[in-house]
């Protein structure tokens, strides 16, 4: 299945409803009115899209309207295309320019963290990089044995320590090892942590002070997991990450389990962090990098803005 084919498959239930619901109000109206708009509004919102957002979406909707002077509510849906296309952004690689560069994953219990990194690392292989993962979720049973779980079906090597560890120094070891075997990437697992507990918190900021020791001048990606079923309520968590642990990107999983996609635009509009990677389905290949127009396009159910699929 190719890379549009993957993405369009994990957007069906948004898709499904996002769209059918886009169908009927451009089957319903002749023309492109005040009435046309509030229903547009209403679906956005409905997706999960955030109201926020769907405001300004909404006035450059208006606007281009204008300008063109398009009247075919069809057409319309076009541009809608267009401008939530425009509000995703560019495509933002992982930065990982240094030998070794270090990428720090977070987040909340039960988002993927784990399953994340097993198919970053199979991914990260699968480019050619050599990745050494460090099990630094020393608190939660039997965490380092799911990692390397992952490891093992990724084929690359792990450090760990015993449970109840100190995590900044199972990072320590990571590092000092992964400079002796010359790795690329250096894929660090965090327990998961609920955003609001202080302690915890504090414990990344350890670990951050820890990379910055050893390896000050690394790439370092510092990445946020969060579970794209739990729609806006996954940006009050993004906001407290990102203060306590200056987020470089976001992961966003479980898209194919949720009819409520939209989160996507609303949580890289509101946040200002880019999306790097979204989760589309249960296989090892199904974390891909975030395309933001093949998002746009998937999500409209066409290959390219105006083309049907």
């Amino acid at each position: 299945m190719g890379f549009f084919d993957k993405i369009s498959a994990g957007l069906k239930k948004t898709r499904d409803s996002f769209m059918g619901r886009l169908g009927d109000i451009a089957a319903g109206f002749t023309k492109v009115d005040e009435e046309f708009f509030d229903e547009l509004e209403e679906t956005l919102i409905m997706a999960d899209v955030g109201a926020g957002v769907t405001q300004r979406i909404m006035e450059e909707l208006r606007h281009r309207v204008k300008r063109t002077g398009v009247a075919d509510p069809q057409e319309v849906i076009g541009l809608l295309q267009e401008v939530i296309a425009g509000l995703l952004g560019e495509e933002s690689p992982l930065c990982l320019e240094t030998k070794p560069s270090v990428i720090l994953v977070i987040g909340v219990n039960g988002v993927g963290k784990t399953t994340t990194i097993g198919k970053l690392s199979a991914y990260l292989k699968g480019e050619g990089k050599s990745v050494l993962l460090a099990a630094a979720d020393t608190f939660r049973a039997a965490a380092a044995d799911q990692l390397g779980i992952w490891a093992d079906r990724a084929g690359v090597e792990m450090i760990r320590h015993d449970e109840g560890s100190d995590p900044a120094a199972v990072v320590f070891d990571a590092i000092n090892a992964g400079k002796h075997r010359g790795a690329d990437v250096i894929l660090c697992d965090t327990a998961g942590r609920l955003h609001n507990k202080k302690n915890l918190m504090d414990e990344l900021g350890k670990i951050a002070r820890v990379i910055q020791r050893e390896l000050p001048d690394s790439s370092l990606e510092v990445l946020l997991v969060l579970d794209a079923t739990t729609g806006q309520n996954a940006i009050a968590q993004a906001k407290s990450f990102r203060e306590a642990a200056g987020l470089t990107g976001i992961v966003l999983t479980k898209l194919d389990g949720t009819a409520k996609g939209g989160a996507v635009i609303a949580i890289r509009d509101e946040l200002g962090v880019p999306i790097k990677f979204i989760g589309v389905g249960e296989g090892m290949e199904d974390l891909r990098p975030f395309v933001p127009a093949e998002f746009a396009a998937a999500l409209f159910g066409k290959k390219e803005v105006g083309e049907e699929a």
